[in-house]
């Protein structure tokens, strides 16, 4: 018989699960679309619904449309502090607040919320800020790293010799900004090694950024047409260049389609990169999409393709799997960690158009079981990142409590 708690003991039980006021800390948050972005907006909407208190400081919409709101996200309710930002123009949507005003903006905002943890998910401006500022009040922090130099560097504007000073000095400040923390966290182990020994730090934990597999509806039958899917921002690093020369070198016979669903800086010149390769009639760029129409081309593709060589842990990989489909994926950073080579996918040599051209073609030859094989395998593997098990995690550090196993 399980002996009653005593006094000490409940109330100590009461404190671990009363809800908790959360601040939460983005350089980039809705309406900017990237993985870093999505996380965070998931996060909060997560932790609304389990009944805590969230607020989010993020740059403004634009430059006129800052304050304090109330704002929907993700289906959830929460106080957003939209601070005054600026368009960076090398880029096609990065907003920025003003470095030398992120602290000022980090006292106003702390003295308002007064929360019980802040949780950065950037070191670079509103994370750096409100970081120093937390903890002069001794409030707890925990900061998410989602920041590779191949993120970034292409829109510097500067000489390569000075960017590498600029991300070294980029990354000298990181440490500091980690040392004020109680937890670093980034998405997968391979991330948590990259950090450790990018800045020489310890410790670094990988906690998933977590989905909503429920929310993906796979299609297990067998395809009537070959259609490939890549969905994400459409920048240098994403390498899509290398999947529209691969597709040149699959047999015609096999009339592969290709979706291409999201934007960014490179959009115009992969149209026209595609135009030069014969592939117009073949690719189509879908820009952004609403959630149910991007759902939609995962559910009836044969195979999401990515050739990224900077994913941290890839959302968009992820939804692929929740949606039963196999992939192939650079073998670079973070995506071994989702692409089983041969179990659920296949993995290819970054940059090298042949090698994907034979494991797209691998994958599209296959039998359907074989395929069916891989779908499912796809789905078992994206179980392991269930969005309550993330929250769970972030809920113990917020608390200074042992995390889930």
């Amino acid at each position: 018989m399980t002996e009653p708690a005593t006094p000490d003991e409940s109330a100590a039980d009461a404190v671990s699960q009363r809800p908790l006021t959360v601040l939460i800390g983005a350089d980039t948050f809705l309406p900017h679309v990237n993985g870093a972005a999505r996380f965070a907006e998931r996060l909060a909407a997560g932790l609304v619904a389990r009944g805590h208190e969230v607020h989010v400081m993020a740059p403004s919409r634009t430059h006129r449309e800052h304050g304090t709101f109330t704002e929907v996200i993700e289906g959830e309710s929460m106080t957003m502090h939209r601070l005054p930002s600026w368009r960076w123009l090398p880029h096609d949507w990065l907003t920025f607040v003003l470095p030398w005003m992120s602290k000022h903006y980090a006292r106003r905002v702390l003295d308002r919320v007064r929360p019980d943890v802040v949780h950065i998910q950037s070191h670079i401006v509103i994370g750096r800020g409100l970081s120093r500022e937390a903890h002069k009040r001794g409030i707890p922090i925990v900061a998410t790293n989602h920041v590779m130099a191949e993120n970034v560097v292409d829109f510097t504007t500067l000489p390569p010799v000075l960017d590498k000073f600029v991300v070294k000095l980029a990354w000298d400040d990181a440490k500091r900004t980690f040392a004020l923390t109680r937890a670093v966290t980034t998405p997968t182990r391979k991330a948590a090694d990259f950090l450790e020994n990018t800045i020489d730090i310890r410790g670094v934990m990988p906690v998933s950024c977590g989905l909503e597999a429920k929310n993906y509806t796979p299609d297990l039958t067998p395809r009537d047409a070959h259609r490939l899917v890549f969905v994400g921002r459409l920048t240098t690093e994403k390498q899509i260049d290398v999947i529209l020369r691969a597709l040149t070198k699959l047999d015609p016979a096999l009339d592969v389609q290709f979706d291409v669903v999201g934007n960014g800086d490179q959009r115009r010149n992969l149209e026209e990169l595609a135009g030069q390769l014969g592939l117009a009639d073949r690719v189509r760029f879908h820009g952004h999409t609403t959630d149910e129409e991007l759902r939609g081309f995962l559910t009836r593709a044969s195979v999401f393709v990515i050739a990224s060589i900077a994913e941290l842990q890839s959302i968009a990989t992820m939804e692929a799997m929740a949606s039963g489909l196999p992939i192939v994926a650079a073998d670079a950073v973070a995506l071994p960690h989702l692409v089983h080579d041969g179990e659920n996918g296949y993995l290819f040599r970054p940059g090298d158009a042949d090698d994907l051209a034979a494991k797209i073609n691998r994958v599209l030859r296959q039998t359907p079981d074989e395929r069916r094989r891989m779908q499912e395998a796809s789905l078992e593997g994206v179980k392991v990142h269930d969005m309550t098990r993330t929250l769970e995690t972030f809920e113990a550090l917020y608390r200074g409590e042992p995390v889930p196993e």
